[in-house]
């Protein structure tokens, strides 16, 4: 079982920055693929940014690409695994709810396809004003 806990929401204006964070606890996510989707209201859950652990490719979104970054940090012997998803340059249509999630997608063109995905966190807040 693993346990997502994320971190860093909030509000900003336009053009600012936020960090989220997600740390990761508990057992099978090694070798596994982690990041985040955004859910605004009214719409169905995307795709943001994903790492892969083993060898730290990254993945984003085309929305995001060129404003968002995401590293990881792991831990010496995987008990913790912290992701980090650095967002510059928001927008107002940035706005959603941002999950946390891990999971072992099967082929890379389904990277972004919620259902390929086990764990997810509770979901934290962005909002950004114009």
């Amino acid at each position: 079982q693993v346990q997502l806990v994320e971190s860093g929401g909030g509000s900003v204006q336009a053009g600012g920055s936020l960090r989220l964070s997600c740390e990761a606890s508990g057992a099978g996510y090694s070798r596994s693929y982690m990041g985040w989707f955004r859910q605004a209201p009214g719409k169905e859950r995307e795709g943001v940014a994903i790492i892969y652990s083993g060898d730290g490719r990254t993945y984003y979104g085309d929305a995001v690409k060129g404003r968002f970054t995401i590293t990881q940090d792991n831990a010496e012997n995987n008990a913790g695994n912290t992701a980090y998803l650095q967002m510059n340059s928001l927008k107002p249509e940035d706005t959603a709810v941002y999950y946390c999630a891990v999971g072992l997608p099967l082929d890379y063109t389904l990277i972004f396809e919620v259902s390929e995905y086990t764990y997810w966190g509770q979901g934290t807040q962005v909002t950004v004003s114009s």
